[in-house]
């Protein structure tokens, strides 16, 4: 049953009230002095990713650590201001926000004149400009099947004119996809401007073109040139390059010695001394200022931890949660810790984690009163409290539905059976639809009498045993058997694309303000994309077709509500919480601020080499 109530939204002003506790006790940055003496002395960024990345390619990515370094070496056309809150879309390669008219459906883009691509052999030792065409070729290279791109969805369901037609010819007849074909939906009028038209409106639109994880600039020429490679050699427009890489190892990039001038120039909110704090010390700095970044792949939290504390790692972000309790007791900063001067930034991470189901699966999968009973049945069997508490530290919130806080569709006053936790009921669904125990062996059986195994896939690292293990105590109070399918995460996320898993935890980060982005993984034509359930069902489809066209306001909320509830009646996804981010600092990082959408931040932090030196 759904009902309404106020527990959700007292833990989130809860959390929210332990937020801005901690975000005010810590200091901006001292102005630079502008006669500093010039030092050749580089400053180094030492960072830490808890997962694999996959590769650096625009348009095959989408995990969230590829996306992060691929975001700081293409350039989409708009970006966020870094400090805004609340979020604020920007130029970037752009000269302004696009001019949109017939009722969103037509956006046109003027890109800047005087952008270079980094150097690159496959210019011939010519200085290459951005052009409005690269951008055309980017979006061009989503619809391109040799590629796979795990973002299309973001593109059809927005219905470009043209370019889908021009996709399914080249499925249908096997050959090479015709970059040089004019799509009525993405065109360059000139040498600086390309236009996109949409078949219907799509209000938030600009959103995509605001991440360079996913639009950022690719040359033609490079992507020819390194046929194949494409995830190995990333060459865009942005402050960084790719000087290094050790595959699930280390990633470093390094200041792109050909960026244009660019200063800091970001706006704080009044009401945020801290970031107004940085804005007035920052502004006018060249970015970036940093000249190299080191990323270590490590994946267990206890290494990722003491790295930090012996000044291996600058920046942690997201705290592991098992250390919680050592460094902010009661969500503040602790004591040892603020003696070193280390510094504290707490912000919703803006996310949904969850397991999902395949819907496709012959045990989990399908539509039928009895296949709903049974994800039902798991959900309700599943202690989200005690994972809250237990393996998130109490650095969560429970979740209602898949849409987190701090974007459109949430519902601060919803309550719903998605945060329940109930043996009883969970074994009155499986015994009224026929999954009891036949043969006496204390686990049960499917209603036709076949063996009930359920298989999780999983991760080795400690917070994903201490998951399994939780996953295990609770179907085993209720019957059901379970099995742990461990592997990395770049090879769960391949097999996950192509339907393979029955079931899978991990967790959806927003992209954007729009919360349709966390409908995108229940839309049915987003199978192997963002819908890695492959969740399928019309009437939530009508549904989220509807909402995408309507502006932001009442009607379309409640289009969206609807929605998410059926995601909640059919549980393709048992969504377990939204985190709740501590990232940790030591003093010589400078200017950090999480956002919630953004991944290119790394510009916008400096790192104090004087102070890293003192004792």
């Amino acid at each position: 049953m759904l009902r309404r109530g106020l527990e959700l939204a007292l833990s989130f002003l809860i959390a929210l009230a332990g937020i801005s506790s901690a975000s005010s006790a810590v200091s901006a940055p001292a102005p630079a002095a502008s006669d500093a003496p010039a030092t050749t002395e580089l400053k180094v960024l030492r960072y830490a990713f808890p997962v694999a990345e996959s590769g650096f390619d625009p348009a095959q990515i989408s995990d969230l650590y590829s996306r992060v370094i691929a975001a700081n070496i293409f350039e989409a056309p708009l970006t966020y201001d870094y400090l805004s809150r609340p979020a604020r879309v920007k130029p970037q390669t752009a000269a302004a926000l696009p001019e949109v008219a017939d009722d969103f459906t037509r956006f046109t883009f003027r890109i800047r004149p005087g952008i270079y691509f980094a150097d690159d052999p496959a210019f011939k030792g010519q200085r290459r400009e951005l052009v409005a065409e690269d951008y055309v070729y980017s979006l061009k290279r989503h619809y391109d099947p040799k590629f796979k791109s795990p973002n299309l969805f973001q593109f059809e369901n927005a219905k470009i004119l043209g370019l889908s037609e021009l996709r399914a010819k080249v499925l249908e007849d096997g050959t090479p996809f015709p970059y040089d074909t004019p799509a009525s939906g993405a065109r360059t009028l000139d040498r600086y401007t390309f236009e996109i038209r949409l078949a219907e409106p799509a209000p938030r639109f600009a959103y995509v073109m605001a991440d360079g994880g996913v639009m950022g600039a690719v040359a033609r020429e490079v992507v020819e040139a390194h046929a194949g490679r494409e995830m190995e050699h990333p060459v865009g427009t942005g402050p960084y390059v790719l000087a290094d890489w050790r595959r699930s190892s280390r990633i470093v990039l390094e200041r792109n010695p050909g960026y244009r001038e660019h200063f800091y120039d970001e706006q704080a909110p009044a009401d945020d001394a801290r970031s107004q704090a940085i804005a007035a010390a920052f502004k006018g700095r060249r970015l970036p200022m940093i000249d190299r970044i080191e990323v270590a792949i490590v994946e267990e939290a206890q290494p990722r931890w003491l790295g930090f504390l012996n000044a291996e790692h600058d920046l942690l972000e997201r705290l592991p949660a098992e250390f919680s309790s050592l460094a902010i007791p009661n969500n503040e900063l602790a004591p040892n810790l603020a003696r070193q001067g280390i510094v504290m930034d707490r912000a919703p991470l803006v996310d949904s984690m969850f397991s999902y189901f395949g819907m496709e699966h012959p045990l989990v999968g399908g539509y039928a009163p009895e296949k709903v009973a049974l994800r039902r049945a798991i959900s309700l069997a599943y202690n989200v409290q005690e994972e809250l508490v237990v393996v998130r530290r109490s650095q969560a919130i429970p979740a209602q539905t898949i849409v987190p806080p701090l974007v459109s569709g949430y519902d601060t006053e919803l309550k719903t059976e998605m945060s329940d936790f109930s043996r009883p009921r969970a074994k009155a669904l499986l015994d009224l639809y026929g999954y009891v125990d036949r043969n006496g062996d204390g686990w049960r059986e499917q209603p036709d009498g076949s063996a009930l195994v359920l298989e999780y896939a999983s991760q080795s690292d400690q917070a994903s045993r201490q998951l399994q293990e939780l996953w295990q105590k609770n179907m085993s109070a209720v019957g059901l058997r379970i099995e742990f399918r461990t592997a990395q995460w770049p090879e769960n996320l391949k097999a996950s694309r192509a339907g393979k898993l029955m079931i899978w935890g991990v967790a959806w980060g927003a992209a954007s303000p729009d919360g349709s982005y966390f409908l995108d993984l229940m839309y049915g034509p987003n199978k192997g994309q963002a819908n890695h359930a492959r969740f399928d069902l019309p009437a939530f489809n009508a549904l989220y077709e509807r909402q995408l066209r309507l502006p932001d306001g009442p009607e379309r909320e409640a289009l969206m509500d609807r929605a998410e509830l059926l995601g909640v009646a059919y549980m393709p996804y048992k969504i377990s919480g939204h985190r709740i981010a501590t990232d940790l600092m030591h003093p010589w990082v400078e200017g950090y601020r999480r956002h919630p959408f953004m991944r290119d931040f790394w510009r916008y932090i400096d790192i104090d080499n004087t102070a890293r030196r003192a004792p």
